[in-house]
């Protein structure tokens, strides 16, 4: 039976709790398919709680085959919290783990103990985004043909994934040269881990405007050692930071593959013959990206006289049409408007304010905005001034509802994005104050 649940806690060390709740259900036989990234959520909490209630959940959801019963699963999960030392009977106190049955295979159930698919499912981010992260066409039983994306797509906020960038190239438009090494890599990547990064996106070639193309036995030369590293590092058991290879290139992104990454970025757009193939054989995750040229060129872009939205829109669902026949799953598939390949300014700013219309065609999406040339006109060169402007742009963008959002400074990005989600109010937030106890 494959079935959903939903994991979150609030107390202890970053993720232990979660990985110990998932080694206790691993051990009573729940056979483990998929887990999603860790969000981090403010704290949901009625109105008049104490101030020391106000400490943000980290939340994830696993996908698991289950040949138990409900009820079954329901002790386990009572056993595993009553274990971790989820003794306050306060539902919305701070607690060490939270564990929620949130879909059983394709049934509905109404009991006393328990009602699937779970009653708060659709109106959570929390919830929402560690399920669009596993499967975005995933329907919910009993309510028809909308996909978790299509109902993420209601709420007030979608929890975006943040991407944090590793450039191993001495030519890249921003940062080259400066994280060739692993000395200089593993601080950068460290502080993006600690800020809470959900993927690391390591790229070995340019594809600025102008860039030399690499072949890809230079490539390789360059992303291997580098590879190495990171796995051996930040790949922990069950929960860990994604690893994401940019890449054209099918045989690079096979041999990232067999080094241990979960997702291939294929700046080329997916159109490959032989990049379709291997994604049609692998169970990893595939970006595909818009662009006219590769490396850019900013003498060819989209028409000038045409709506850019709706020029790369007829690209995705020509492109939908061939993954479909191609037998890939699209579940599997994010899209990326691609911001500054084979557009100019304006129509990169034009698909920024729209970036959101994409996930109408079923595909999570992706934007790599940080620090590009469409902001010279209200930006300055500095680094430190185009980190300003794509924050602003990326909480517009978090405003929209977009998937994963890839940037250069991670860290100043998840601290505003901490102070901006902490304003907003989740919908049908507990009201109700009891005797001096929050129920």
């Amino acid at each position: 039976m494959e079935i959903y649940l939903g994991l979150g806690s609030n107390v202890g060390d970053r993720c232990e709790n979660l990985r110990r709740s998932i080694e206790l259900l691993q051990k009573k036989g729940l056979k483990i398919v998929r887990i999603s990234p860790v969000v981090e959520s403010p704290a949901l909490l009625p109105k008049y709680a104490p101030a020391a209630w106000n400490l943000p959940f980290l939340n994830l959801a696993i996908e698991c085959d289950a040949e138990c019963s409900p009820q079954q699963l329901r002790e386990w999960i009572t056993e595993i919290q009553n274990k971790l030392g989820r003794t306050d009977s306060s539902h919305w106190s701070p607690r060490p783990i939270d564990i929620d049955i949130l879909l059983w295979g394709r049934e509905t159930i109404a009991t006393t103990d328990l009602t699937t698919p779970h009653p708060q499912l659709l109106k959570r981010g929390f919830v929402l985004t560690p399920l669009v992260a596993l499967r975005p066409r995933l329907t919910v039983p009993g309510l028809g043909p909308k996909t978790m994306l299509e109902w993420s797509g209601e709420l007030p906020h979608h929890i975006p994934l943040w991407m944090g960038i590793v450039n191993i190239t001495p030519d890249s438009f921003s940062d080259g040269g400066r994280h060739v090494a692993w000395r200089s890599i593993e601080p950068h990547v460290d502080a993006m881990v600690q800020a809470g990064v959900h993927i690391i996106d390591v790229g070995a070639e340019s594809t600025r405007p102008g860039a030399t193309p690499v072949g890809p036995g230079d490539e390789w030369l360059r992303l291997e050692p580098i590879l190495e590293h990171l796995v051996d590092k930040y790949k922990a058991p069950l929960i860990s930071t994604l690893l994401s290879v940019d890449t054209y290139h099918p045989e690079v992104a096979a041999k990232a593959l067999d080094a241990g990454v979960d997702i291939i970025n294929d700046v080329s757009g997916l159109t490959s013959p032989a990049m379709i193939d291997l994604a049609r054989s692998s169970d990893k995750e595939w970006i595909a990206m818009h662009q006219l040229t590769l490396p850019a060129d900013r003498g060819v872009t989209l028409p000038p006289d045409r709506d850019p939205c709706e020029e790369v829109e007829r690209w995705l669902l020509e492109q939908i049409e061939v993954w479909d026949k191609a037998n890939l799953d699209l579940n599997k598939i994010i899209f990326d408007p691609g911001i500054g390949f084979g557009k100019d300014a304006l129509q990169s700013l034009e698909l920024l304010r729209h970036a959101s219309r994409f996930r109408k065609h079923g595909l999570r999406v992706l934007i790599g905005h940080s620090r590009k040339s469409f902001m010279k006109s209200f930006s300055s060169l500095e680094e430190h001034d185009k980190d300003l402007a794509t924050i602003g742009a990326s909480l517009k963008l978090c405003e929209q509802g977009v998937d994963i959002i890839r940037v250069h400074n991670v860290p100043a990005h998840l601290s505003a994005y901490r102070g901006w989600s902490h304003l907003i109010a989740e919908p049908d937030q507990p009201d109700h104050h009891t005797s001096g106890k929050v129920q």
